[in-house]
């Protein structure tokens, strides 16, 4: 037999899978992999820290641009330090001008860690 407990465990987790289902089908595919950890939520608090400028996170296409350039030589952040590895997931500016990385679910939303799109030949949209 079966304790209420458990059932209602139960019933909670399979909702919140039907409601994680219809969130990445609204967002698409890439998106939801990339920032599956990631509440959306906080997703629609988080603006660059200069500009204000809404957020969100980076396509494939963008993040495989930017993966390319920093291996092909010196990105840097807006400190002026280089861009040692490459980026498992980022978030990116509305307007396009800027990314700040991700580590771990976590946005590093420091300005002197911010990447700016300009300096990138190949980026979409840039």
């Amino acid at each position: 037999m079966t304790t209420p407990t458990r059932g209602c465990a139960y019933v909670l987790s399979v909702m919140a899978v039907v409601r994680a289902n219809r969130y990445c089908t609204r967002i698409g595919r890439v998106a939801a992999s990339a920032f599956a950890s990631m509440d959306k939520r906080l997703l629609d608090i988080l603006v660059c820290p200069v500009t204000k400028t809404p957020l969100r996170p980076l396509g494939e296409g963008e993040l495989a641009a930017l993966n390319r350039a920093i291996a092909a030589g010196p990105v840097l952040t807006s400190a002026g330090a280089p861009v040692a590895a490459a980026l498992a997931e980022g978030l990116i500016t509305r307007d396009g001008r800027t990314i700040y990385r991700v580590d771990d679910g976590i946005p590093v939303m420091l300005s002197g860690e911010a990447i700016a799109t300009a300096q990138l030949a190949d980026f979409p949209g840039a």
